[in-house]
């Protein structure tokens, strides 16, 4: 299923919008270290092997936390870029439902030009870093009464 600007979640659609402005690779770049800048500080203390983002160059790490039954995330990574990746994820995901989240393909990717600008390891690294944050907003999820 592809994901048109329209089917994305609003803060996602922000997003991607801004990179299509910015038509030169070089904008882009800056852009998504800007997204790496805006993160929030991440504890130390959660920088544990079960919040590491599996199969990524960088030292990616990820938590996610339900607040009033909407995920929030904070990451961090020790690459630049992927730091911006991380960032990008954490404010278009972030306050969507785990239902949201799991129902979100990243090929919304494309839509932003990136995909054209990033190596193939982190390309490769986005889509871990995404499918980690499905698995997280799924982990924080309450579990049902059946």
């Amino acid at each position: 299923m592809s994901s048109s600007i329209d089917s994305l979640p609003p803060n996602l659609a922000k997003i991607v919008q801004r990179f299509k402005r910015a038509t030169d690779p070089k904008r882009r770049y800056e852009q998504l270290i800007w997204y790496g800048q805006r993160l929030k500080e991440f504890p130390a203390d959660d920088k544990l092997p079960e919040n590491k983002v599996p199969g990524c160059v960088s030292q990616v790490y990820v938590i996610a936390n339900l607040e009033d039954g909407k995920v929030v995330f904070q990451g961090d990574s020790d690459s630049q870029l992927t730091k911006g990746l991380v960032g990008l994820l954490i404010e278009g995901l972030n306050g969507l439902t785990s239902n949201e989240i799991v129902q979100l393909t990243p090929d919304f990717i494309q839509e932003t030009g990136l995909n054209v600008s990033l190596t193939p390891s982190r390309a490769n690294g986005f889509y871990n870093i995404f499918k980690t944050m499905q698995k997280k907003a799924l982990e924080c999820q309450p579990p049902t009464d059946e």
